[in-house]
């Protein structure tokens, strides 16, 4: 068992003011937790990931500083899963535009996540209503998993034109994820495309979003 209960944990961070400390003594007690033998448990690492980065991150009004980058990069080379249960998932079901959260979101997914958990963190978007703040994160967590050559079918340009970009052709889609997602996230992504895209039809970020998919396939697109 863990030597130190729930309630314990979070007693000895609220004393050791974690949630506030100074960010270059952050960076230090995450490298101490990284050297811990044995690894902390799922859920201690969990409480710690809302302790030391969730009031800061959710408080941020410009980008982050090198050090809590730094902190936060540590923090996730080891613990990703819990982080990306905590504070990611906060992130994402915050109200309102939160331009600095989700900018921190993609470059976590972009620079820092392993691959398992940058599939989570797209299965947690597409658990919420698909909007403005969160069509950067796909594009971010597509930018990761699309590596093989995959060819474009007949029509694709087509459906992405101005007019087709409101009826996404689910078929299409297959084609250009099939073998990047497993089967069940690949087929709810799919779904949340082709049912919300018409609230899109002049959004930038669906724009971005598109012409991403575009420009990775660009040299099989005829």
């Amino acid at each position: 068992p863990c030597p130190l209960c729930c309630p314990q944990l979070e007693g000895l961070c609220s004393f050791l003011q974690l949630s506030t400390c100074p960010e270059h003594l952050l960076v230090r007690f995450c490298g101490w937790l990284l050297a811990l033998t044995p690894d902390l448990s799922y859920t201690s690492a969990a409480i710690l990931a809302e302790q030391l980065f969730l009031r800061r991150v959710l408080s941020l009004t410009q980008p982050p500083s090198r050090h809590l980058m730094a902190a936060l990069a540590s923090f996730c080379s080891k613990y990703s899963q819990p982080f990306c249960r905590v504070l990611v998932a906060a992130v994402l079901r915050e109200p309102g535009e939160g331009a600095e959260q989700t900018k921190l979101v993609c470059e976590l997914v972009e620079e820092c996540l392993e691959p398992d958990c940058v599939r989570l963190v797209l299965s947690q978007v597409l658990e919420l209503p698909l909007s403005e703040k969160l069509l950067p994160v796909v594009q971010a967590v597509l930018g990761r998993q699309v590596r093989g050559p995959l060819l474009s079918p007949p029509g694709f340009l087509a459906s992405f034109s101005s007019a087709g970009a409101r009826t996404i052709s689910p078929s299409l889609l297959v084609a250009l994820f099939q073998e990047v997602l497993p089967p069940e996230l690949f087929d709810l992504l799919v779904l949340t495309l082709c049912r919300q895209g018409p609230a899109f039809a002049t959004s930038l970020n669906y724009a971005k979003l598109v012409t991403a998919m575009l420009t990775m396939y660009q040299s099989q697109v005829s």
